[in-house]
């Protein structure tokens, strides 16, 4: 494969691929393992490079995108892929923060996040910029469906052929929420890590790139951008806590990565953040392995309703779990009921409807706190990754359900006093 080219405006900054254990180096080619150590490769950068390239100044005027952090990002052309992923509120929590007792809470809300409503949005956009720049024209994933949802609509935005892969039993929103763009889907009757090693099959046989397989070292890149945006919205300072959800805990390493590389070019004063993981206990080997004081992570079989975190064989949980206790951090699980409490609450608190993996977070993030876990006076940043819209299964029957009025004045009357009548009861058993 050829790499494309284009008028660069920039100096690339990212410098070759290496190997997490053993440092072996490779070169920027469509490659995730290394061949002597089996363990993931990541890019690596020239940071004397960005240094000369940014200021906090320079990244303020650039796109209202991840964009803005290009220096960050392993892409070589102005050739990029950029629908306005990123820059999602930082809301400061005010009812949340009172119901547990924080006074610096902060939510970081890719509920929002364009154009498909998660964080996957930011991996695949930096993915499939790199895809065509090592000239792939189809794309594909193994997805729990959130990445399925962004891999077809940026596909579809950018011209790229594309062929995505979903366990059969995928919550109907996140099917449909791909099956809108066209792609090729193929529902496969298993769990994701039976997805996922298909995958690996056929990215072996077919020259496609496959975003979260052979494009990995570049696709995880893009969730330091969680990291970039938090610093830059907290004022150019880090936060003192943060919990983000964990599921093949990419996203939380790459966070910690996005807070040492601002480190590391004087973007922001160095300090300790500590991190905290969320897990669902149907799929948490991850927790299991910190709780038990384990320097390795047995695989599990997934059985939760929080389908988009249950990866029962995280590819990066022990660099995840490192993380945790060396930051002072903690790694909890909840179960199911936890999640949707953890769903409710988000919600009525703070007008944020998010997915299981939002509830999994929430509800974590509320047993730290009752655990003394939490200082209360710390600045503390929850992870937000995905709608709710696309999960709305999981609260169904745990809601409510309208009052079914007559057009009258008092069917509406007689109605209120009743439902004043159960909240006063509710609130009471609540109180006792």
């Amino acid at each position: 494969m050829t790499q494309a080219t284009a008028t660069q405006s920039y100096t690339p900054t990212f410098t070759k691929l290496v190997s997490k254990e053993g440092g072996i180096e490779y070169p920027l080619e469509a490659r995730y393992v290394c061949e002597e150590t089996f363990s993931p490769l990541e890019v690596a950068y020239d940071y004397e490079s960005i240094r000369r390239q940014v200021s906090r100044e320079k990244i303020q005027a650039g796109p209202n995108s991840i964009w803005r952090y290009r220096a960050f990002l392993p892409v070589a052309t102005d050739n990029v892929i950029d629908v306005g992923t990123g820059m999602t509120p930082l809301v400061k929590s005010n009812r949340l923060a009172r119901r547990l007792g924080l006074k610096n809470l902060y939510i970081k809300n890719d509920a929002v996040n364009m154009p498909t409503l998660s964080f996957k949005d930011r991996v695949v956009s930096v993915a499939l910029s790199r895809a065509r720049e090592l000239g792939f024209t189809t794309v594909s994933c193994a997805s729990t469906g959130n990445l399925a949802n962004s891999t077809a609509a940026l596909a579809a935005y950018a011209g790229l052929d594309c062929c995505v892969f979903i366990p059969a039993d995928l919550e109907a929103g996140k099917i449909l929420g791909t099956l809108i763009y066209n792609p090729t889907v193929m529902a496969v009757k298993g769990n994701y890590d039976q997805v996922n090693r298909l995958c690996s099959e056929v990215g072996n046989t077919y020259d496609w790139g496959f975003v979260n397989i052979n494009l990995r070292p570049y696709y995880s890149e893009g969730s330091k951008t969680l990291g970039f945006e938090v610093a830059e919205q907290l004022g150019w300072k880090l936060p003192d806590h943060i919990v983000a959800p964990l599921a093949s805990g990419s996203l939380y390493t790459k966070i910690y990565k996005g807070f040492q590389e601002f480190i590391k070019v004087g973007l922001v004063e160095d300090k300790t953040v500590r991190f905290s993981g969320a897990q669902a206990e149907g799929c948490s080997p991850i927790a299991q392995a910190f709780k038990e004081g384990r320097d390795f992570v047995t695989p599990v079989k997934p059985n939760t309703i929080a389908k988009s975190i249950a990866i029962g064989n995280p590819a990066d949980g022990v660099y995840a779990m490192n993380i945790a206790k060396k930051t002072g951090g903690y790694i909890e699980s909840v179960n199911d009921a936890e999640i949707i409490a953890g769903m409710k609450l988000l919600a009525e608190t703070e007008g944020i409807f998010t997915e299981t993996a939002g509830g999994t977070t929430i509800a974590v993030l509320q047993k730290l706190v009752e655990a003394g876990k939490i200082d209360p006076e710390e600045t503390t940043v929850v992870y937000i990754t995905g709608n709710g819209l696309k999960t709305q299964e999981a609260v169904q029957g745990y809601i409510g359900e309208p009052l079914l009025i007559e057009p009258k004045l008092e069917s509406f009357e007689r109605a209120l006093e009743r439902s004043r009548t159960l909240e006063r009861l509710e609130w009471q058993q609540v109180s006792v």
